[in-house]
């Protein structure tokens, strides 16, 4: 049997989705685009998981789109092109809308699509040497699907001098941008992502979930309408166990 383009694994409350194509440097296609969103389902309903992890197979994290993808998207229509990018889109948007924290743990390269992988998550661990970079536009391409994300990421200046120049940044440059959450050494790396794993799957489930909800409700409201918010969720948390 051929090895599962995604592996799924659960310990102390840690769901861990493993990217599983190290041969193609995990690229992504319509195979693992759609076990990715199996896997956080699956995730989201079993109430003994508090976080959701993805990282990757062998040397890298993600290095963006699959050859085979590209050349396939070319024979389609535009509708059909249209109907594909929502697809990688709704991945993202179920990252955000699930109930726990996702987190990405980078090892080796996060580019292009594997970079808007990353961005999409909640939290973004990386290894001291793991490079980050949108290089689309070498390639007449646009990193469009991640665009509302990384506009809320990084200030509009870096956004659009990351995306127009498609340079590789190392992990300490992309976490003084805000692409990555906390940088490890590779001595430690393994230890210490699972210990930040570990520590927030012991936070209160609830507390957590309406941290992120609220989080990511205040976008697009106005000051008053957020204070509004913030008043909804503070009941909902007084009148929780």
């Amino acid at each position: 049997m051929s090895e599962p383009v995604l592996r799924y694994d659960v310990e102390d409350g840690v769901a861990t989705l493993t990217l599983n194509r190290p041969d193609k440097r995990n690229a992504l296609n319509g195979e693992l685009v759609a076990a990715l969103k199996d896997a956080l389902d699956r995730a989201d309903a079993d109430a003994a998981v508090r976080v959701v992890a993805i990282a990757g197979a062998g040397k890298d994290f993600c290095s963006g789109a699959d050859l085979a993808e590209l050349e396939r998207i070319a024979t389609l229509s535009s509708d059909e092109n249209l109907q594909d990018a929502r697809s990688l889109g709704a991945l993202f948007t179920k990252m955000r809308d699930l109930r726990c924290p996702v987190v990405a743990v980078v090892r080796g390269r996060a580019l292009a699509g594997g970079c808007g992988l990353a961005s999409a998550c909640d939290v973004v661990l990386a290894e001291e040497s793991a490079e980050f970079g949108y290089p689309e536009v070498h390639l007449g391409f646009v990193p469009a699907m991640v665009m509302a994300i990384l506009r809320r990421k990084v200030v509009e200046g870096k956004a659009f001098d990351l995306v127009v120049n498609g340079a590789r940044v190392g992990a300490a440059e992309a976490e003084r941008l805000g692409l990555v959450t906390h940088v490890f050494d590779a001595g430690t790396f393994e230890a210490e992502a699972r210990a930040y794993l570990e520590g927030l799957a012991r936070r209160p489930p609830g507390a957590v979930t309406l941290t992120k909800r609220l989080l990511y409700d205040l976008d697009g409201l106005s000051f008053d309408d957020g204070i509004e918010r913030g008043a909804q969720v503070n009941v909902e948390a007084r009148m929780s166990d």
